[in-house]
């Protein structure tokens, strides 16, 4: 509160005189803050805090499909020991007693459920943080349990025993013993009331099946779409040269990495080279305002200083105009090429080669004059998600809020004072290991100690996806599991169904019904189960989604492609485990039914 409170008399009286007007409006708006030391300043919650929410309410939904599926087992178990439920009550056993032996067999399971996921916890979340940890900056999460994850344990195994448990343990013991006990008898859970509960479950099976296996294919091609379409090819080795420890001086430097460059071109197996600035996707930024006409145009452009071979090295199509070449020299007019979102945003309805722009510079600064010679497609420079700009800052009514960032690249070969350190992207046809060698041998030839490294832009795409990946490994994960209770609830009910029309089945076949006539009732029936656990689940998966809305990308959360595929897989999936007990029917013996 304190520091909120003085915030207002420090900002104003720091403003740099170098800050144009809107920039301190925006620095004497800053308000300092505290953060507790124990957990520091970090970014973790709000880079992963929707992730994770969407991780939990699917286990959360595995953990009730789950549940639903063991109530039906339970179930089946109950029909199976109706008689002996028979025999404990009619020798004097209060239901009650009979209800407290049932839910302790469930306890029982529960119990060691809960165990065997208490085992797993620390493992896979660790495994977990491993997989946070691609990236450049380090993960740190304090993994020791605590009360409040056994109390979570405690309750999650507590509401899953009476999810599963109770329901089956109260119909077992509904019905009266003799009635059950009398010869030929139906158990008390073998009615058409406790049929109609199994079927029920087997809907809420496929419904809430239906949301993960959604979900799961949305993420999985969010993933994929994120990979798709950089704007440049990412296999693209990354040479990074630090001149500092060498004896070129600061105006040589960017002769030096010309020269660098036209060495590197002549080791074999090297197609493109050129020297950037900024590696796409690196996590490095430049950018700024532009001035056109004399006067500063609204919203950032982002700029990069690359060499004339970039956009080869890069498979970055050029749309019109030309590349960098001789005739971009440090005594000639300045150059620069601008990707298809830059030239629509600032010449909207004229072509952009030959119109000029100027950077805003600081009061007093230089603001040299650029003329575009060229127009490239647009590609990635921040991050894989960039087509996610707000629409706040559309330049045009009739442009998506779904676009690229404008990006301005300036040729290098006209700098005069190069940094000392600098990029250069390569394109191979060999595997990097087996040509570093002889990359670092040919720019040590041109610059002798020069300090070398090497990286991979592949490497920054992977780390930059990998909270997507991790959403998409996870949720594919519990798409299967429930894609496969799901096979095994409607198996289970169709058998139990099966095993009931025993007699049914036996006297249709002995008056003539084939077999195949047989495997199509029960396939209708289950069927007919399913279409309406579908419809459930869609509707249900269409509200869901919505909530992961911002997790997905090139998709809208109601993707008719997606939910096709997921109620394609499901029902598939269903319907195999249905003609199990379908085809078992089929070959019942007519004799052998009509017995029983």
């Amino acid at each position: 509160m304190q520091l909120a409170t003085i915030s207002p008399d420090i900002f104003p009286s720091t403003v740099s005189p170098s800050y144009k007007p809107d920039t301190a409006k925006n620095y004497t708006s800053f308000t300092l803050t505290a953060d507790a030391a124990a957990t520091g300043v970090s970014n973790l919650r709000r880079a992963y805090a929707t992730q994770l929410w969407v991780l939990l309410g699917a286990t959360g939904l595995v953990l009730l499909l789950t549940s639903v599926n063991l109530a039906n087992l339970m179930l089946a178990r109950a029909t199976v020991r109706g008689r002996e439920i028979a025999v404990r009550l009619a020798i004097g056993a209060s239901r009650g007693r009979v209800v407290r032996q049932l839910l302790s067999e469930s306890a029982l399971v529960a119990g060691l459920g809960a165990a065997g996921g208490l085992l797993l916890a620390r493992w896979i979340s660790q495994t977990l943080v491993r997989v946070l940890n691609v990236g450049p900056a380090p993960v740190f999460v304090d993994l020791t349990p605590d009360w409040r994850l056994f109390a979570f344990i405690v309750a999650s195994a507590f509401v899953a025993c009476m999810l599963f448990g109770l329901g089956p343990a109260l119909t077992a013991t509904r019905r009266d013993p003799a009635t059950t006990l009398e010869p030929g008898g139906r158990s008390s859970i073998d009615g058409h009331d406790a049929v109609a509960v199994r079927r029920g479950l087997v809907v809420g099976q496929v419904a809430l099946s239906i949301v993960l296996v959604v979900g799961a294919v949305l993420f999985g091609r969010t993933l994929r779409n994120l990979g798709a379409d950089l704007g440049f090819d990412p296999n693209v080795l990354v040479a990074s040269v630090d001149l500092r420890r060498t004896a070129v001086p600061a105006e040589a430097r960017t002769r030096t990495f010309a020269d660098i460059v036209a060495r590197l071109r002549e080791v074999p197996g090297v197609g493109h080279a050129a020297e950037t600035l900024i590696v796409p996707l690196s996590g490095a930024d430049w950018n700024g305002r532009i001035v056109r006409g004399g006067v500063a145009q609204e919203g950032d452009v982002h700029f990069n200083e690359v060499g004339g071979s970039y956009v080869r090295a890069m498979a970055t199509p050029l749309l019109s105009g030309r590349t960098f070449d001789d005739r971009d020299r440090p005594d000639t007019p300045r150059s620069a090429i601008v990707n298809e979102t830059f030239a629509r945003r600032h010449f909207p309805n004229e072509d952009p080669i030959g119109q000029t722009f100027q950077m805003d510079m600081p009061a007093g600064a230089a603001q040299p004059v650029y003329q575009i010679v060229g127009v490239s497609k647009d590609a990635k420079y921040l991050g894989v998600r960039e087509e996610r700009t707000a629409a706040a800052i559309r330049f045009s009514a009739h442009e998506s809020s779904a676009m690229f960032l404008p990006i301005a690249y300036l040729a290098a070969s006209q700098n005069t004072m190069a940094p000392p350190d600098f990029r250069i992207v390569l394109r191979a046809d060999m595997p990097p290991s087996s040509i570093t060698r002889a990359l670092t041998r040919a720019i040590t030839d041109v610059a002798p100690g020069a300090a070398v490294s090497y990286d991979a832009i592949a490497k920054y795409v992977d780390a930059l996806l990998v909270s997507e990946r991790l959403i998409a490994w996870l949720s594919g994960f519990f798409g299967a599991l429930a894609t496969l209770i799901a096979a095994i609830g409607l198996y289970g009910v169709m058998s139990c169904l099966v095993t009931r029309r025993r007699v049914e089945i036996g006297v249709r076949m002995a008056l003539g019904a084939e077999p195949r006539t047989v495997i199509r009732m029960v396939l209708a029936d289950s069927g007919r189960l399913l279409a309406v656990g579908v419809v459930i689940g869609a509707a249900l998966a269409v509200v869901a989604s919505r909530y992961a809305a911002s997790l997905l990308y090139g998709l809208t959360p109601s993707d008719a492609t997606s939910f096709a595929v997921a109620i394609g897989a499901l029902s598939a999936a269903s319907l195999v485990a249905a003609w199990i007990p379908a085809r078992r029917a089929s070959t019942l013996a007519p004799a052998v039914a009509l017995r029983q």
